[in-house]
């Protein structure tokens, strides 16, 4: 049986792996200063930067649309595979998911729909898993099964320079904001359970650092792990990220990845956004 996974641009995968897995990339849209462009394809993060830096933003992101889902999966079917694992970000983030279900319902019980909970390599990690089971020719429940087993054992923090931008996208609530831009603190976020929760704060932005450090060793715990590191417009912080845990987790990393953040995710979190990921392999 042949199994094609789907995933969303918001996973940041590098290209090596996604055609290495063969994994079918569906892009998000981004509006900037009234630019419509898909992201990644049109749309990258360096023009996203440039936005951003400007007095005045106007951003805005939105899903992909059910009928473009409906046309990946019918492709991906026609094409030879007998099921589609589409797996996305966030619900709580987007409406992504929502329109991929709405395709899988369309096309048929052949293709399945997974909810990373997450976005970044949180998302890339529960997709490489399923694109690994498939490639192994694991049936489709097998690897929705895999893709949900690998959103059990990720986990992601990220470290903003504001919260401003996450207020405007309504990714958090203005008190929390407020809060934030009042003690002039660098917030440290994760995702608990999809949504994005104020995990830690701190008065600079080395410390922001140093503290994302500590929070992917203690997720990691005993465990074999993967690492996603991610930046936006500062490839300073995700060098000095992946050296330290590099050292720090030693033979128990495998695999690191390493991709600068694109405009849906920039347009919500803003310049100097760094992030850690970590993927705790089976036993």
């Amino acid at each position: 049986m042949s199994v094609a996974v789907v995933t969303d641009s918001t996973a940041y995968l590098p290209p090596g792996p996604v055609r290495a897995h063969r994994l079918t990339v569906v892009p998000l849209t981004v509006v900037l200063n009234g630019a419509e462009g898909l992201e990644g394809v049109e749309t990258l993060p360096a023009d996203a930067t440039r936005a951003l830096g400007g007095r005045r933003v106007s951003v805005s992101t939105s899903r992909p649309s059910p009928e473009q889902f409906v046309a990946t999966y019918r492709r991906l079917l026609a094409d030879g595979a007998d099921g589609v694992l589409s797996v996305h970000l966030s619900a709580d983030l987007s409406g992504t998911v929502d329109a991929a279900r709405l395709a899988a319902a369309e096309v048929g019980d052949r293709v399945e729909v997974v909810d990373s909970r997450s976005t970044g390599m949180g998302l890339g990690f529960p997709a490489l898993a399923a694109a690994t089971a498939a490639g192994a020719g694991v049936d489709l429940p097998g690897v929705r099964a895999a893709a949900l087993a690998a959103v059990d054992r990720t986990t992601i923090f990220f470290y903003v320079d504001t919260l401003e931008f996450l207020r405007r996208g309504g990714r958090i609530n203005a008190a929390e904001a407020l809060l934030g831009t009042a003690l002039s603190v660098k917030p440290i976020m994760h995702m608990p359970d999809g949504a994005i929760v104020v995990r830690d704060k701190v008065r600079t932005a080395s410390r922001g650092v140093a503290r994302l450090i500590d929070l992917a060793v203690e997720a990691a715990a005993d465990a074999e792990v993967d690492l996603g590191v991610h930046h936006l417009a500062a490839p300073h912080r995700a060098e000095h990220l992946v050296e330290a845990l590099t050292a720090r987790l030693g033979d128990r990393l495998h695999d690191t990845y390493v991709s600068e953040v694109g405009a849906v995710v920039a347009a919500h979190a803003g310049p100097g956004l760094a992030g850690v990921v970590i993927h705790r392999r089976q036993a």
